[in-house]
């Protein structure tokens, strides 16, 4: 009797296990003519099926799988994690599953892409993500997809990124590799072999190689600001604690401290870090940046303006100083105008109207070459290149005028 049922359970295994290849096999001519909506179909009616698979079964199965919620590239978001989901369930690497990776992960970057430069941050912080997973190995997408979180207001989101990254100790500092455009003139960074190629052909001079910045100041920083902005301020300032520890000559850390304790209301705090940055690192140009937009968004503008001056003075091509600068100094023609709109028509009111429309004349002299100065180094500035023109006319200079609007009023 026992081994009547010993042969009995051993001819259901086998009923079994025939049944599941033939629905895998059923599976797989789905996926190789195209029919993905009857393969999707077929994963649903193998997943009962798949605890009694045994490795090599499910390996064919998952990768049938992965290539059917894929489809060819037209899978939704969600078939999209569904197939890096199968994709990583799969026990070994062959070159047929490495080579569908790199598909997948190919059609993903382009996708990716596209959302980012179309402003859809949500979505290209999911396919980043989805990227992710599918190419452990570089973390760099995920910090994409944490910046792309952070940019669509996805806090939780981002969060999430973030202490991820923090965990996984990413730092994303790599070897760049450049060389000067003969055509252009421009720097380009390039793979290390495609340079070494132009550069033996002589479109290319000047190569170079350069190590990037470490990011993991900046993902504490965006940990603690994150934590700020949902009102779990010990869970901040503790981030911003830990990264001071860990990068202890990072100055920019101890100005954006310093602005976390601004933002919860700590002024003495505020106070004693600003002195503590400037007394480390006086002469730090992003330092006196950072701390003139702290100044201005304070509402001190004689301070933002003295960290602008002296932040210029050390680096003089920054154009984010040049331009943030221009609007300082234009920002007072606003309560200048409104005064002048408020006088009367007595001798008194007509000299003071005049004393002002100097001032705001003195104003679009002063912010004009700061401007002129943007334009130099960064000409596509379209935004600025109208601001300018407006100054022109209104300075009289109207060839100059003239020239500008023609060039970026389009």
């Amino acid at each position: 009797m026992k081994k009547q049922l010993i042969l009995g359970i051993a001819l259901l295994v086998s009923v079994s296990s025939i049944a599941q290849k033939k629905e895998i096999k059923a599976l797989e001519k789905a996926v190789k003519n195209s029919n993905y909506a009857e393969a999707k179909s077929l994963v649903t009616q193998l997943q009962s099926m798949e605890g009694a698979m045994d490795s090599k079964l499910k390996d064919k199965y998952y990768f049938a799988s992965a290539k059917a919620f894929f489809s060819n590239g037209s899978g939704s978001s969600k078939d999209i994690t569904s197939a890096v989901s199968s994709l990583e369930k799969i026990s070994s690497t062959t070159v047929e599953v490495s080579q569908f990776k790199q598909v997948i992960e190919n059609d993903l970057i382009s996708k990716a892409n596209d959302f980012y430069t179309a402003k859809d941050f949500s979505k290209a912080a999911s396919v980043f993500e989805s990227l992710y997973n599918v190419k452990k190995s570089d973390q760099t997408y995920l910090y994409y997809a944490a910046s792309s979180a952070l940019q669509a207001q996805d806090m939780d989101t981002a969060l999430g990124y973030y202490l991820q990254l923090n965990e996984l100790g990413y730092t994303g500092v790599s070897t760049e590799y450049f060389a000067i455009n003969s055509a252009s003139g421009q720097e380009e960074v390039l793979p290390k072999e495609t340079r070494d190629k132009f550069v033996k052909m002589g479109t290319h001079t000047n190569a170079g190689e350069r190590t990037t910045e470490s990011k993991s100041s900046e993902i504490i920083k965006n940990i603690a600001l994150i934590y700020a902005e949902k009102g779990e301020n010990d869970k901040a300032l503790d981030a911003m604690k830990q990264a001071r520890e860990a990068n202890p000559e990072d100055s920019s850390l101890l100005v954006n401290e310093a602005n976390l304790h601004y933002k919860l209301g700590n002024k003495d705090k505020y106070q004693a870090l600003i002195s503590e940055a400037l007394a480390n690192d006086p002469n730090n140009p992003d330092l006196l940046y950072n701390l003139a937009v702290l100044a201005n968004d304070g509402g001190d503008k004689v301070k933002a303006k003295e960290y602008y001056t002296k932040s210029l003075s050390l680096k003089p091509n920054n154009t984010n100083t040049l331009t943030n600068l221009a609007a300082l100094v234009l920002s007072e023609e606003q309560e200048i105008v409104k005064v002048m709109n408020g006088l009367g028509t007595s001798a008194a009111d007509n000299r003071k109207y005049d004393e002002l429309k100097q001032k705001r004349t003195d104003l679009y002299k002063e912010a004009a070459p700061y401007l002129e100065k943007v334009l130099e180094l960064k000409e596509d500035s379209v935004e600025v290149g109208l601001t300018l023109a407006n100054i022109y006319s209104a300075l009289g200079e109207d060839a100059k005028a003239k020239v500008l609007k023609e060039k970026y009023d389009r």
